[in-house]
């Protein structure tokens, strides 16, 4: 198989940080948690704090309502940023040679919980309802549908590296000759499933989430959307590696030691033929769960260091499930490209108590910049159920 340079010419995305490009680079670059709030509705009699979207979406088209829900209202809105580009792409290849590929873990889950809420009261379904909202690999066929393509369209679920994996999902389709450009992504609305769901596992803070901290209990859950258009044409951001792993330790907790979140950013290395202290900055999957840092900043010690600049930006956004590894990505793109000269990057967000039990990475202090220069690279980690790992290596070209 012929691996050839693969860019991500276009970036559109809507999350707790604002609903467009601009506003959210200067909120993710001041490290600005004020879309992380107190959620109206209580879980298990709890307040719990979630990354909420509260920028307008657009609605889904009435010949498109069996696909009408929140989850796909949130990719229409990162869609309407790219819409230009993906014209563009429909008026240079045939429609069967452009690809969908997306992750999730959610869906339209919220839709089907409301209409059994409404089952429950009044003794049947809404009229509106359609199982189509929930099911998990709605997006990329409603994606397929809404742009009138005929290529392949699928979608990747596997919990909190789904829209990391698509990177690589995608690639293989390209390099395979299988389609010629790709739509690539994620997507994942709030929904009471999930957040009661972590919670039950003892997971969810009892406020804002602490990564690293030695007070860390838990995380956010958030709400997202990211979508890429990830082809050959060279453009200022190239996808320049992607490891994968699956280690399956625990069916719900990373392996102790990292044995899997190393290999994946090993593999992303090799993929890129870069070394360690070549990467000038680490989006980390930083969930602020006590055995995800743990292990986490053990892998970062291990494979590059204490040096390079780490983060957590899910203080910011929340966990966004299935759209966190794309949302995470789209945070380095957006470092990488929107940018000339010196960019500020995320500070990490916490209470400052550093847990002796971790090894010291080097945590981003607020007012940190690097220079943005052709070869600068980006990792993002992605870590989830199962010990299935993601690392995503971009840089910019230009």
């Amino acid at each position: 198989m012929t691996h050839a340079k693969l860019y991500l010419n276009a970036c559109g995305m809507v999350n707790a940080l604002g609903g467009d490009k601009p506003t959210i680079l200067k909120h993710l670059s001041e490290g600005d948690t004020a879309g992380v709030l107190p959620w109206d509705i209580k879980i298990q009699d709890k307040t719990v704090y979630v990354g909420q979207v509260h920028t307008r979406l657009p609605g889904v088209p009435e010949q498109f309502k069996q696909f009408a829900c929140r989850n796909n209202q949130l990719m229409l809105a990162a869609l309407e940023q790219i819409k230009t580009d993906i014209d563009e792409l429909k008026s240079t290849y045939p429609l069967d040679r452009i690809a969908v590929v997306l992750g999730t873990s959610t869906s339209g889950i919220l839709e089907g919980e409301n209409a059994l809420q409404a089952k429950t009261d009044k003794g049947f379904y809404p009229e509106s309802f359609n199982y189509r909202q929930q099911e998990i690999g709605t997006p990329a066929i409603f994606l397929r549908e809404y742009l009138g393509l005929t290529g392949l369209a699928y979608t990747v679920s596997t919990a909190c590296s789904s829209s990391a994996k698509v990177f690589a999902c995608a690639s293989r389709l390209i390099n395979s000759d299988l389609c010629d450009v790709a739509i690539i992504g994620g997507v994942d609305s709030l929904c009471r499933l999930t957040v009661n769901g972590f919670s039950s596992l003892e997971s969810v803070s009892a406020g804002r989430c602490n990564p690293m901290s030695v007070n860390r209990d838990g995380i956010n859950i958030g709400e997202a959307a990211t979508l890429f258009i990830l082809s050959r044409n060279e453009s200022n951001i190239e996808l320049l590696g992607v490891g994968e792993s699956s280690d399956a330790h625990h069916m719900s907790a990373p392996h102790p030691e990292g044995k899997g979140a190393m290999a994946a950013m090993r593999m992303a290395l090799d993929e890129a033929d870069l070394q360690a202290s070549d990467i000038s900055y680490i989006n980390l999957h930083g969930t602020a769960t006590p055995l995800n840092d743990s292990m986490e900043s053990l892998a970062i010690e291990q494979v590059f260091g204490t040096e390079t600049p780490v983060s957590s930006t899910k203080p910011l956004v929340g966990h966004t499930l299935g759209a966190a590894g794309a949302t995470e990505v789209g945070f380095c793109w957006l470092l990488l490209n929107e940018s000339e000269g010196a960019v500020f990057l995320p500070p990490h967000r916490w209470d400052g108590q550093a847990d002796e039990k971790l090894p010291a990475i080097n945590l981003l202090k607020e007012g940190v910049q690097v220079e943005i220069s052709a070869g600068t690279a980006f990792l993002s980690n992605s870590f989830a159920f199962g010990g299935n790992n993601a690392s995503v290596i971009i840089a910019r070209r230009k």
